[in-house]
């Protein structure tokens, strides 16, 4: 029997979250240390996934196969494909920051009592999320990922709910207030989206008589599934609508805006650059490979709702005077993009939207992390509040640059890669839409150097004149994600060698080609007596 890999990437968390729970009150610190040893021991794993995947084997690979629930037809069924094993990789990446990040956020406040946050529960919740997420990049049995897609539900809202931002204009109980509304938000959108979804799955299972992805997958390839078409558009809907909300696309997008605004800056991180990839994910893996025909039937709606979601969001967040908010909204204009790519259906265009994917999580993760740094220093996540922190803190101000403009895709930068080639593979088959959709990277470019501008330049605000620069803890988070920023823009072949063998795959379901360029090739005269070519 093999190793089970896959299995212990996830179940590492998992225990980890357990044991970080089941610190002692008073070892609050040991609770942290513990769950960043955890958190680090998942990202070898990953790291040991990553390099046991061959890009040019089976399209899943190493699999796991067990009975569970035999008289339903569900099984235990792990893989990973390409893309799978990219966003692992980020999510592992990811949490050792963000726990090393919200070091102090769960620390108890001494001057009241009733605020008193418990440490371990925090970090144990962070571990907790990271297991759903990694085993929902791995499920291929559609009610195993469902189980995971639901469930990380419940250990965001007391994120988001119990860990909330300390920065507040408000007084404390309409900090409380703000914080259960955006919680609440958040678990009623994703508990509607993820209801309408068991619909679905059932109603798949009543077609297809399982809930494996590859074994429904192949019947429709040798043609003895039959589904109506109405079936199957009726089913795509109810997977997507779920999907959309976390993604989260124009118009369901309205619960983002709150949760990240409200939660402190690690699981403002947590949710917009690793829980809300499993639903753009969950589009590739799901959507179109067990409903290729209803997908393209869908196409020019969701590129019209990812349209709206690009320039929607940029221009809302051009407006924001909200720091945290306003990185919210960018976030709803970028997965327009990731959405416009996998839609547009080119190899370009999904190639791309992976790449957004793993990019916007770095980049989204290093501007977050330091504006929470700078928000934890002055107290407030208005902008006007600022003024002038260039001059008294330059690492922090330097960093928040980057982060900005990785943002905007700067070229030589990781995400303007992914950009790049959504924008591409999408004017490839819809050239106009593509064309809209440039509108974004003139917004983005206007939020970012607004908001830099009047944070970091100018005169000196008195409240800031005594900000600290950044410290050690602080610079070892965000160092190497400013490193892998430059790293992935300047040598992105790194991960387009893992992802394209998949996005074959995925081309291949929904039985679509790049189109041709329509380029007219003059003949070249002869020259010397050759024949003219």
């Amino acid at each position: 029997m093999n190793f089970p890999l896959l299995t212990v990437t996830a179940a590492v968390p998992a225990a980890g979250a357990i044991l970080t729970a089941a610190v002692p009150a008073a070892r609050r610190t040991a609770a942290k240390w513990l769950a960043l040893l955890f958190s680090l021991a998942t990202l070898v794993l990953a790291v040991l996934v990553a390099i046991s995947f061959e890009p040019g084997g089976d399209r899943y690979q190493l699999t796991e196969s067990r009975a569970w629930i035999a008289d339903f037809g569900v099984r235990y069924e792990l893989g990973v494909d390409g893309i799978g094993v990219a966003l692992i990789a980020l999510t592992a990446l990811l949490i050792p920051f963000v726990i090393g990040a919200g070091w102090h956020d769960a620390d108890p406040l001494e001057t009241s009592s009733s605020r008193w946050r418990p440490t371990q529960g925090f970090f144990a919740l962070i571990l907790l999320v990271e297991a759903m997420v990694i085993i929902s990049f791995e499920a291929t049995d559609v009610f195993l990922f469902y189980i995971f897609f639901e469930a990380m539900l419940i250990p965001m809202y007391f994120l988001i709910g119990g860990f909330g931002d300390r920065a507040h204009s408000g007084s404390d109980g309409n900090a409380a207030a703000q914080r259960s509304y955006a919680a609440v938000k958040f678990l009623l959108y994703n508990l509607v989206g993820g209801l309408i979804m068991l619909a679905a799955v059932i109603g798949l299972y009543v077609v297809a008589g399982n809930f494996s992805l590859q074994e429904i997958a192949a019947a429709r390839a040798a043609g003895t599934l039959d589904m109506a078409t109405n079936t199957e558009r009726l089913l795509f809907l109810g997977f997507f609508f779920a999907f959309a909300v976390k993604a989260p696309l124009w118009p369901l997008h309205t619960w983002l805006p709150n949760a990240m605004g409200e939660a402190t800056a690690p699981v403002a991180v947590l949710i917009t650059a690793v829980v809300d990839k499993v639903g753009t994910f969950a589009m590739l893996r799901f959507c179109l490979g067990l409903f290729p025909d209803a997908s393209k039937w869908a196409t020019p709606v969701i590129l019209v709702l990812a349209l709206i979601s690009i320039v929607y969001g940029a221009l809302v967040a051009v407006g924001q005077r909200d720091i945290k908010r306003l990185v919210a909204y960018a976030s709803i204009s970028h997965f327009g993009f990731i959405i416009l790519g996998i839609f547009a259906m080119t190899s370009q265009g999904q190639s791309g939207a992976t790449l957004y994917m793993v990019n916007h999580g770095i980049s989204t993760a290093a501007l977050m992390l330091v504006a929470g740094f700078l928000i934890s220093r002055r107290g407030s996540r208005l902008i006007a509040d600022y003024g002038g922190v260039q001059k008294v803190a330059p690492v922090l101000a330097g960093t928040f640059l980057i982060g900005g403009l990785a943002t905007l895709s700067l070229p030589g930068l990781a995400p303007f890669v992914s950009e790049f080639l959504v924008l591409v593979g999408t004017f490839a088959r819809y050239p106009v839409v593509g064309i809209i959709a440039t509108i974004g990277i003139v917004l983005a470019a206007l939020y970012t150097l607004v908001l830099y501008q009047r944070t970091m330049t100018g005169p000196v605000k008195e409240e800031v004149r005594t900000m600290p620069d950044l410290r050690l803890r602080e610079v070892l988070v965000v160092a190497p994600l400013i490193v892998l920023l430059i790293g992935l823009g300047v040598y992105p072949k790194v991960l387009t060698d893992i992802v394209n063998p998949a996005v074959e795959h995925t081309m291949s379901d929904v039985k679509r080609t790049d189109p041709k360029p329509e380029v007219a090739v003059e003949a070249v005269p002869a020259k010397n007596g050759e024949a003219a070519k």
